[in-house]
């Protein structure tokens, strides 16, 4: 169902930008977002968009990452800037359908060195 994409290995200071495509139709979804993990510690939000373009984000990425979507390509985007080596993590996209169905995709790495 999504397949997200555009991880890597980046220094402090760095951008990256992540890609969650969707086989569905992107407007079959409610919401959609950006999940972390990193090593031992817990699956942590990100930021999320709706289907009516509202964004949220964690305060962890505020002002640094911004999230968007392109609805002809059925994908949504996580600009990451500013990277940190506390963002390092396997990154993981979401979505959630108006009846509550919700997705989950494999994860992709960010490593972000000092």
């Amino acid at each position: 169902q999504l397949q997200a994409s555009g991880g890597g290995l980046v220094q402090a200071g760095e951008s990256l930008r992540l890609s969650c495509v969707t086989t569905r139709a992107i407007g079959s979804y409610d919401f959609m977002g950006w999940h972390r993990q990193a090593p031992g510690k817990q699956r942590e939000y990100v930021a999320g968009i709706t289907s009516g373009g509202r964004t949220g984000y964690a305060d962890s990425g505020k002002g640094r990452f911004t999230i968007s979507r392109d609805n002809s390509k059925n994908t949504v985007y996580l600009q990451m800037n500013s990277l940190e080596p506390e963002d390092t993590a396997v990154y993981y996209c979401n979505a959630r359908t108006v009846v509550g169905l919700e997705f989950w995709g494999e994860g992709t790495q960010v490593t972000v060195s000092s």
